[in-house]
């Protein structure tokens, strides 16, 4: 190589890297990205503080992450690279058989924030056993696909950490306030119940929980031929194709509308104005398709029918029970659909006012271990 030659290639080594860092400074911060479906880190306030703390570096590296001209680009071709060299993973993501992107979960289930959340569930049941009585609180927390979609995993993947994770919530339970929900969607694995580029199981996966859980509460048990299922999208791309940054089979979401007729209201954030839908269809138009149950996360969703069967639930979950909780309807005069992650008011007081019959606890597996909020459950 000559010398000239030599120089060309650091000029060009030169121009990328400070080429692209200077767009990056200069163009306008994006403040979400619709394809992450998260915030984007924005440019740190400077301090003398932060500067000599080191919190306005560590910051401002996070801005130049997120902010990096072209970023998803990158993020796809980098995950291409990846599976050209035949990588059976990325970002701790599976590359699984027939298209599915499968979570694998690394340390969910064995930092403290998961042993905690054990705890802190344990002492919750306790706490209301006496007020609901038997039969009348129940705990799902749903396996990820990783558990229940093993014979579509890579050879060598090891997803046993969650498996053992369930049992110690079992474990820590009374008696009778489990539900297991791993053995049945075990029976079902080889179906279409969990999403292939999303994180949350399939309405089908969770009509199957309900229709069994129904059943031994004692109430309708539905079959599929009460419902119009109605596909709304077969173009869904989730969380986890995100993550990626490329192209692969897409999911299509389907909704049960019940061929009863019934009558309900709806109302967000605890006084908000009365809907009648629990589904909102315009997410379909956005990259955040699975909104279409809620339109998202809330608070507190109150839900009222006229069923008038003297049950009233409250139901403490994340969106992993978005596509369970129509399936209640029939069942219950209201339903309080709560999520402790934006709920600012002491559950105890909702409680205690609230006159409930039923509780039902439904969380995802990773989710559950995850969430630094299960601690308020016991104020």
């Amino acid at each position: 190589m000559t010398r000239k030659q030599a120089w060309n290639i650091i000029t060009l080594f030169c121009i990328m890297i400070f080429g692209f860092t200077i767009a990056t400074l200069i163009k306008p911060p994006t403040a979400r990205s619709e394809t992450e479906n998260r915030d984007l880190a924005q440019m740190p306030e400077i301090s003398a503080r932060t500067v000599l703390n080191g919190e306005f570096e560590a910051d401002y590296e996070k801005y130049l992450t997120d902010q990096f001209v072209a970023r998803d680009g990158w993020i796809g071709l980098k995950t291409a690279v990846e599976r050209a060299m035949l990588r059976s993973e990325s970002k701790d993501i599976y590359f699984a058989e027939d298209g599915y992107l499968i979570e694998k979960h690394t340390g969910s289930f064995t930092s403290d924030t998961a042993a905690l959340n054990v705890r802190v569930l344990g002492q919750f049941a306790e706490m209301y056993q006496d007020q609901f009585g038997a039969g009348h609180m129940t705990f799902m927390v749903v396996p990820n696909a990783v558990d229940i979609l093993r014979d579509k995993l890579p050879a060598y993947a090891s997803p046993y950490d969650e498996e053992q994770y369930l049992a110690q919530v079992k474990e820590t339970l009374p008696e009778g306030m489990w539900f297991d929900t791993a053995a049945l969607l075990k029976e079902h694995s080889g179906e279409d119940i969990y999403y292939r580029t999303d994180h949350h199981w399939k309405t089908l996966a969770a009509f199957y929980v309900y229709q069994s859980w129904a059943q031994q509460q004692g109430y309708y048990v539905p079959s599929p031929e009460d419902f119009e299922i109605e596909t709304v999208t077969d173009s869904f791309e989730g969380t986890i194709q995100s993550k990626l940054g490329i192209d692969t089979k897409k999911d299509s979401i389907e909704l049960y509308h019940s061929k009863e007729d019934i009558f309900y209201t709806v109302q967000k954030n605890d006084g908000g104005e009365t809907e009648y839908s629990i589904y909102d269809y315009t997410a379909l138009d956005t990259k955040s398709k699975y909104n279409i149950f809620f339109g998202g996360n809330h608070a507190l969703v109150r839900i009222g029918t006229r069923q008038n069967t003297g049950r009233r639930a409250l139901v403490i979950k994340d969106s992993y029970a978005h596509c369970f909780v129509p399936f209640m309807l029939k069942e219950f005069d209201e339903i309080d659909v709560l999520d402790i992650r934006y709920y600012n008011q002491k559950l105890s007081d909702l409680i205690a006012q609230g006159e409930y019959t039923d509780l039902l606890f439904l969380y995802n597996a990773s989710g559950f271990a995850e969430d630094t909020s299960i601690s308020r459950l016991t104020y």
